[in-house]
C-alpha cells in the first residue's frame, strides 16, 4: 500500500514539534484494502468501519475494476478497487495536520448513472460542492482538487454524495484520495506575481495521465493553486511535465473550457508606472490541435495571443506592456475558443499557459 509521506515540522510559536504531511495518498486512500467477505452483501459494504482507515455512512459499494452494471463496465483509475457513494452516502477519515496551514485534497471521481452528479467535499468549517456534469477526459475519470485551511490539529476529511436518484445505488465512483500541504508563495524581485510558474499546487497522482481539475473559486474558499483564482464557470486543468508538455519547470495550467475557464491574480502596482506582463502559450502534447488564442488582461489593457497547435508540444512567448492606473491591477487569462482533442472528440482541451511574470519596466526584461 502506498502511504502518505510525513516529516517533522517544528512549530516555533507552540514551542513543540509536530508531524505534518508532505504529500501523498491518505492511509488506504486508494481503497485497495477492502472489507472482509462477511462485511459485504454483494457489492454493498455492511458496517461503518468495514473499509480499513475509513468510516462510511449510507449506501457505499466496494467496486472491483471490470464490474458490470447492466451494459456498463465500471473502470477503476488506479489499482483494482474503488468505492461508489449512493444517495446521501459519505466516506470520511481523520487526519493529523498543522493548525493554520493550508492543504489541498486531490481525489479521482467518475459518474456512473446520472448526468447531474455532484460531490460535497468538506473539512469543517470549510465545504464545497463540486459539479461533475462536465467530463474532461474520455475514460470517464477526472481528478479534482479542493483546498482548506486547518482550524484544528486533527481534521476530518469527508466526501459526500448529496444526490437523490431514483436508483439509490446510482452515484459517483471515488478513488485515490490524497492530501498535500500548500506553501503560499510570495512576490519576489524577479516577479511581482505569486506562483507565476504554477509550481505550487495540488498533488498530481504519478500513475494518472489526465491532470487535476481546479474548480472555480465559487466552489472553494481557498485556492488549490496558491496566488491564483479560478474566476470562471468551469475548471482549469493543472498538468505536470511527466505526462504533458510544459513550457517551463514541472507544472503549468491548461485552459480547457474556452472563456468559461479563466484564471486571475490581483497584483500590487504603482499608478503611472509602466509594467510588462510576459508569459508562455503552448499546447500540452495531448493531441489538442488547431488555432488557439489566449487573451491576457492587465487592468484595462489586453492582448490576444494566437497559437497554431499541432498537438505535439511547443510554445511561444508573449508580452503585454501597460501603464498601471490603480494600486491593484487584475491579471487574467482565458482561452478564446473551445477545443477538443483530435483523437477524442469527447475530451475538452485548450492552450497551456506558464511562466507568467510581471515586472516594472525599470527592471531588465528577460524573454
Amino acid at each position: 500500500m502506498l502511504a502518505f509521506a510525513v516529516l517533522p515540522l517544528l512549530l516555533c510559536a507552540a514551542g513543540q514539534a509536530t508531524v505534518a504531511f508532505t504529500d501523498g495518498l491518505l492511509p488506504n486512500g486508494n481503497f485497495e484494502h477492502g472489507p472482509k467477505p462477511s462485511q459485504m452483501k454483494g457489492t454493498v459494504v455492511i458496517g461503518h468501519n468495514s473499509i480499513p482507515e475509513w468510516e462510511i455512512t449510507g449506501l457505499v459499494e466496494y467496486i472491483e475494476s471490470g464490474h458490470k452494471q447492466g451494459d456498463m463496465l465500471l473502470v477503476v483509475p488506479e489499482g483494482a478497487f474503488a468505492v461508489r457513494l449512493g444517495n446521501e452516502a459519505s466516506i470520511k477519515q481523520k487526519v493529523k495536520v498543522v493548525k493554520g496551514m493550508y492543504y489541498v485534497i486531490t481525489f479521482s471521481a467518475a459518474r456512473t448513472c446520472a448526468q447531474e452528479e455532484r460531490l460535497n467535499v468538506s473539512v469543517a468549517p470549510d465545504s464545497g460542492v463540486l459539479p461533475m456534469q462536465t467530463l474532461y477526459s474520455s475514460n470517464g475519470w477526472d481528478s479534482y482538487a479542493w483546498a482548506f485551511q486547518a482550524d484544528y490539529p486533527e481534521v476530518e476529511v469527508l466526501i459526500h454524495n448529496p444526490g437523490v436518484e431514483e436508483d439509490p445505488a446510482c452515484g459517483p465512483l471515488i478513488d485515490s484520495v490524497a492530501i498535500k500541504a500548500l506553501y503560499p508563495p510570495r512576490p519576489t524581485n524577479k516577479n511581482i506575481l505569486k506562483n507565476g510558474g504554477f509550481e505550487e499546487g495540488p498533488y498530481i497522482f504519478p500513475n494518472t495521465s489526465w491532470g487535476v481539475l481546479i474548480p472555480p473559486n465559487i466552489e472553494d474558499d481557498h485556492s488549490p493553486l496558491p496566488g491564483w483564482m479560478v474566476e470562471s464557470l468551469k475548471a482549469v486543468k493543472y498538468i505536470d511535465s511527466n505526462h504533458f508538455a510544459v513550457p517551463e519547470g514541472k507544472r503549468a495550467v491548461e485552459l480547457v473550457a474556452g472563456k468559461e475557464s479563466a484564471i486571475a491574480q490581483v497584483a500590487r502596482t504603482v499608478p503611472g508606472k509602466v509594467y510588462t506582463l510576459t508569459f508562455a502559450v503552448g499546447d500540452a502534447s495531448n493531441s489538442c490541435e488547431g488555432s488557439m488564442v489566449v487573451e491576457a488582461f492587465a487592468g484595462r489593457d489586453t492582448i490576444k495571443v494566437p497559437y497554431e497547435s499541432k498537438g505535439k508540444g511547443g510554445f511561444k512567448r508573449a508580452i503585454l506592456k501597460f501603464t498601471a492606473v490603480s494600486p491593484r491591477t487584475r491579471i487574467m487569462f482565458y482561452s478564446t475558443f473551445y477545443t477538443m482533442r483530435s483523437d477524442d472528440y469527447s475530451s475538452l482541451c485548450g492552450p497551456v499557459i506558464d511562466d507568467v511574470k510581471l515586472l516594472s519596466l525599470r527592471r531588465p526584461l528577460r524573454l
